[in-house]
């Protein structure tokens, strides 16, 4: 599994005081797994095939099309995601930021704060993930550093990393660390063996991606971001390898409702000895059967979105009809679905919207899309509002809110 070794470490000028210690520190250094992969027990590869025939059965299972939901499960991943890494923002937010950025109206929309942004940022590195970085060609080094650029653009150490990081204890010296990841001369080579693994096929592709998380935040290559990306890199694999694409399960949601068995099964990868003892299996073990236990909850909030906003969708086309019903000129519901019915179908994806944005993803004039929209605030599906300077936006609450209620009923269960 890997081996901890011995630094010295010298006292920093720059420090105070208290902070000015000399002493022996140890990182950790992972054994590679495209040299030699680890050997698994045969229970734990039919549990993942068992897991992985469970998230191909859904899409021919849920109420609605995995495609049509990719835009609500990549922004749920994003904000669950970025939960974990401290940024905590309500989804509505996150979904102005979102439609801002796409937009490229940054400076027009207003509403949202410097936290949503960057998780707006999370939501487009996780789509460079499941794109770009899943195609058939092999995932490379540059590729995983362009996922931090994406996700923290402008920072000033973008790349592996060239100092020794740490997590916990003081912010002058890790020798009260709670965990020190390689030293920066083994992260290059560390790195170089992670994306070659990742672009093979040497375990079924839910070990696989296990695999390559665990090692991800192990290395811990970068100087900020791993964690986010490191969620990332789950989905690229899973895309690669062909399972539930566009759309993305939402892992990081189970990871935050059992934030204390992610921590502790992390922290039981890095086990120190030799790769194919009884040790290390029993190591590689707790960590995958976690993760293949996330994968299970992931699958069933998939599902659970897909019921929910299946059902949102009745309920609206049920408000829309009345409100037609309710108009003086009462008229035929035309056979082709009408600009607002198309409209609707789009919601989920795109909670936060202009007259003109609508335009362009519906092919229609904007006055047909203003329209359409103005038909959904009086049905009580859409509400209207000031989103900047001159631009009225038309926003879904109840899409926004699913994500809501997801965390507290995951909050719920934890709590039992």
């Amino acid at each position: 599994m890997g081996r901890y070794g011995e630094q010295l470490w010298a006292p920093n000028s720059a420090a105070p005081l208290r902070g000015r210690r000399m002493g022996v520190y140890r990182p950790y250094c992972p054994d590679p797994l495209a040299g030699s992969p680890s050997s698994l027990h045969d229970d734990l590869i039919a549990r993942a095939t068992a897991v992985e025939a469970g998230i191909r059965s859904l899409t021919g299972t849920v109420m609605v099309s995995l495609d049509r939901l990719a835009g609500f499960l990549l922004r749920s991943e994003a904000v669950a995601s970025s939960r974990i890494a401290g940024i905590g923002v309500p989804p509505q937010q996150v979904a102005l930021a979102e439609f801002a950025s796409g937009a490229g109206t940054d400076s027009v929309v207003e509403g949202f704060s410097v936290n949503a942004r960057r998780v707006a940022r999370n939501i487009a590195a996780l789509r460079h993930a499941v794109t770009d970085l899943a195609e058939p060609g092999a995932i490379t080094v540059d590729g995983i550093v362009n996922l931090q650029r994406t996700l923290l653009p402008g920072h000033r150490h973008t790349g592996t990393r060239s100092v020794q990081t740490w997590l916990g204890g003081s912010e002058w010296n890790p020798l009260d660390a709670a965990f020190i990841p390689a030293p920066p001369s083994e992260v290059v080579s560390l790195m170089t063996d992670l994306a070659a693994y990742a672009s093979g096929d040497a375990h079924p592709p839910l070990i696989q991606a296990g695999l390559v998380h665990a090692q991800f935040e192990t290395i811990q290559p970068f100087d900020d971001g791993n964690g986010r990306v490191a969620r990332m890199l789950i989905h690229a694999v899973l895309a690669r390898r062909g399972l539930v694409t566009p759309a993305v399960l939402p892992v990081s949601l189970a990871f935050v409702s059992r934030s204390d068995r992610y921590v502790t099964a992390l922290a039981a990868y890095c086990h120190d000895g030799p790769p194919g003892g009884r040790a290390s299996h029993a190591a590689l073990n707790q960590w995958l059967t976690f993760f293949l236990d996330s994968m299970v909850v992931a699958i069933e909030e998939a599902r659970t979105f897909a019921d929910e906003i299946a059902e949102l969708r009745r309920s609206w086309d049920t408000r829309l009809a009345a409100c037609r019903e309710q108009t003086v000129v009462v008229r035929n519901r035309p056979r082709e679905p009408s600009t607002a019915d198309r409209l609707i179908t789009m919601l989920p994806g795109s909670p936060v919207l202009t007259a003109a944005s609508a335009a362009r993803i519906l092919d229609v004039s904007v006055q047909a899309a203003w329209a359409a929209a103005e038909e959904l605030v009086g049905a009580g599906i859409l509400r209207r509002r000031q989103i900047g300077r001159g631009a009225t936006g038309y926003l879904s609450r109840e899409v926004s809110d699913l994500l809501t209620l997801a965390e507290r009923r995951l909050a719920a269960v934890k709590r039992a």
